[in-house]
């Protein structure tokens, strides 16, 4: 009881006398901290002897994570009951009171006034009231505003505070809309008279044996320059999706921000999923539809940082420096024009975590991908040289403590929720234990995303020709992680397809997919560049992670960028869309990028190779640029020469017997020459040590996965 006291005595004192004293409060926390639970070494560490010189510091990380779940289940119950702050703040309808009651957490404000349709929009005539602890509080009643506090109505919060007085938007409104003439956004009442019924929904992500995530934004996935709506998306693109053999879908850009550009990354409103793209009943029926196909829906979550706007937004929201954020220049991200959440308060925790449960609970979402993680775990956010990381980087200097306990908490209450339930961090600092159990040490992620995958094949592209590229290299770059930290494997993502990047078809083809993509056409860059998409992805997927991520339209090779209107392109939507028939013409090659990333997927599922232990190298051959290994029980023989093809190939394997022709990107279906018949059965000559030796026509540019014959 003594350490609760002092710990709510910092928070107050923080609270009040600002950024000044932070030094003295973390260093108080800390000591008091190691006063809470004893020390014993942690599974992390035990698994790493590179970790045994911050033991403790491990050890730390994980106490603190506990002592802060132990205060919250002292004062507030259970994690679950801390986790609806949505249930209270915000508008809801009270049955005991009979009456429409508005609540917001704003300490410093001086007044707050609720306005708009129901009033017409007379600002200073619906006053809240201070009821303690910085909350505020309206009450309705349902007898004198049953006829105007209706659904689809549009209010505002006038907020007074120490800056002056300025028009907010509720905090934990459900719905935000935007005026088409002025531009201006407002909250909006959502009271529909037939709510979403989620009957018949028995999906669970616990289903999932192996991960393919289709990472997809509903705005711009239709062929139309428009914004595309969820009723469109749930149509015309999750057939697809299915069809292509994937069982998740990552949504970008699901909750509201002003800046349609932004791609989501700038929330401004985060209970409110985004009006561009339809009502929220629509977007639970894409949810729905969905599980009813069998994939899982996983959501692109920002808690990184918030948006600086003041119409929209957290942003000062009391009129102080700071609330949901850090105060002074701390709480500005040097990077983003952004805000930087201050995860050391108990009402931002409360107010992220209650987040989460509310995109759970209220759309039935099977998980998160957490954005920009490497940004919350460091004061720094990432922006360091990439040799300075090292032990103290990770667990002492630079460290943002109360961040790393957020995501800690978060992962624990979001499995909490729903068994099976994924969660991915955005991270390129190699975290130590970012995807390992909390209980072990880890920060609890189920998985990490391997963003460094993406930054070799831009390096090999853009840097050396094809004869120079080294097989040793390619392979140490695609195992150089920690196979006890489960990856999302990927060889491009959104990142690789916005203006200023190029996706790997067109570092691979440029401008040539504009003229040379007929399927008859023998244009030596377009052959070249369909080859090598095939063989990056799949050696990608087969060596780079325990799941594997695509963006919606790079499975076929989509030949242009990704740019949202903008004063600079004239407010085009031209390039914010997806051209599905050019894979639907089977005039063009973009099918057989296509066929083969579904055929890619259908082997990894057939052989559970996501599931597989560390591959087995068996052969490099750098003279005829040839990889070889073995995982899952398939022999992958990847041949990245320009030209060698080689009859009469001999290379060892596991076991002796005979082998068949799994896959191939050779094959007429692929755009291949068809140079390997399928038909043939490949005995392996038995070896001495109790293996085999094997001879197959190893074609140039080629990827061939053999397969053990029963």
């Amino acid at each position: 009881m003594l350490l609760q006291r002092l710990h709510w005595l910092i928070s107050v004192c923080e609270l009040i006398v600002g950024e000044q004293f932070d030094f003295l409060m973390v260093t108080l926390r800390k000591e008091l901290n190691t006063m809470s639970t004893p020390y014993r070494k942690l599974q992390l560490v035990k698994d790493d002897p590179w970790l045994e010189p911050v033991a403790m510091d491990v050890w730390n990380r994980y106490r603190r994570y506990r002592d802060r779940l132990h205060a919250i289940e002292d004062q507030f119950g259970s994690l679950m009951t801390f986790s609806s702050a949505h249930n209270y703040f915000g508008i809801h309808f009270d049955k005991k009171r009979k009456g429409w009651v508005y609540r917001e957490w704003a300490p410093r404000a001086r007044d707050l006034f609720l306005f708009g349709d129901f009033n017409q929009w007379q600002r200073y005539t619906h006053r809240l009231e201070n009821i303690g602890n910085g909350v505020w509080e309206l009450f309705l009643p349902k007898e004198m505003y049953e006829d105007r506090f209706v659904h689809q109505s549009r209010v505002k919060v006038l907020v007074h505070g120490e800056n002056g007085w300025y028009e907010r938007i509720p905090v934990y409104i459900r719905r935000v809309v935007q005026d088409t003439e002025t531009r201006d956004f407002s909250g909006q009442l959502w009271f529909p008279p037939a709510p979403f019924q989620w009957i018949g929904d028995h999906y669970s992500p616990k289903s999932i044996q192996e991960l393919f995530i289709y990472e997809a934004h509903v705005g711009m996935s239709g062929e139309t320059p428009e914004v595309t709506s969820y009723d469109e998306f749930t149509r015309s693109v999750l057939p697809r999706i299915k069809a292509a053999g994937y069982n998740a879908i990552q949504l970008m850009a699901l909750a509201e921000h002003p800046y349609y550009g932004s791609f989501g990354y700038h929330v401004s409103n985060y209970f409110a999923p985004t009006s561009r793209f339809g009502t929220p009943e629509d977007l639970k029926n894409l949810i729905f539809t969905a599980h009813q196909m069998g994939i899982a829906v996983i959501m692109d979550v920002v808690h990184s940082h918030t948006v600086k706007n003041y119409n929209e937004g957290l942003n000062d929201f009391d009129g102080s420096d700071g609330l949901y954020t850090h105060s002074g220049p701390r709480g500005d991200h040097p990077h983003w024009g952004s805000r930087c959440f201050d995860y050391g308060k108990t009402e931002v925790l409360q107010f992220l975590l209650s987040n989460l449960r509310y995109w759970m609970q209220e759309f039935h979402i099977d998980g998160f991908r957490f954005d920009g993680v490497t940004s919350m775990l460091y004061f720094h956010h990432g922006y360091i040289s990439s040799d300075s990381w090292n032990q103290h980087t990770y667990f002492t200097d630079g460290v943002e403590w109360d961040a790393q306990v957020y995501l800690q908490l978060a992962n624990r209450l979001v499995h909490a929720l729903k068994p099976g339930a994924i969660t991915i961090a955005e991270d390129v600092s190699g975290m130590p234990g970012i995807s390992r159990p909390l209980k072990e040490g880890g920060l609890g992620f189920d998985y990490r995303l391997a963003m460094g995958l993406p930054d070799f094949w831009i390096h090999l592209l853009e840097t050396q020709r094809d004869e120079d590229w080294d097989m040793g290299a390619m392979w140490g770059a695609l195992t150089n992680r920690k196979w006890d930290h489960p990856t999302v494997a990927y060889a491009e993502s959104h990142d690789q397809a916005l203006v200023g990047d190029k996706t790997i078809a067109f570092r691979l083809m440029d401008k040539e997919m504009y003229s040379s993509m007929d399927r008859d056409n023998s244009n030596a860059v377009v052959v070249r560049g369909v080859a090598l998409h095939k063989m990056i992805r799949l050696i990608t997927l087969a060596l780079g992670g325990e799941a594997w991520l695509n963006f919606m339209g790079n499975e076929f090779g989509h030949p242009e960028w990704i740019d949202f209107p903008r004063e600079g392109n004239n407010w085009s939507y031209w390039y914010a869309r997806r051209q599905w028939s050019l894979v639907d013409n089977p005039d063009l090659k973009y099918q057989f990028l296509g066929r083969f990333d579904q055929a890619m997927i259908d082997l990894a599922r057939a052989y559970n190779l996501q599931n597989a232990p560390y591959p087995k190298l068996l052969n490099i051959d750098q003279t005829n640029q040839t990889l070889i290994f073995e995982r899952a029980g398939l022999i992958f023989v990847f041949n990245w020469h320009p030209v060698n093809s080689i009859p009469n190939y001999q290379f060892f394997v596991p076991e002796p017997g005979d082998y068949k022709l799994a896959l191939s990107s050779d094959d007429w279906q692929f755009g291949g020459y068809q140079r390997q018949d399928s038909n043939l059965l490949y005995p392996a000559v038995p070896a001495n040590d109790g293996g085999g030796t094997i001879s197959v026509y190893n074609t140039n540019r080629t990827v061939s996965v053999y397969v053990k014959h029963n």
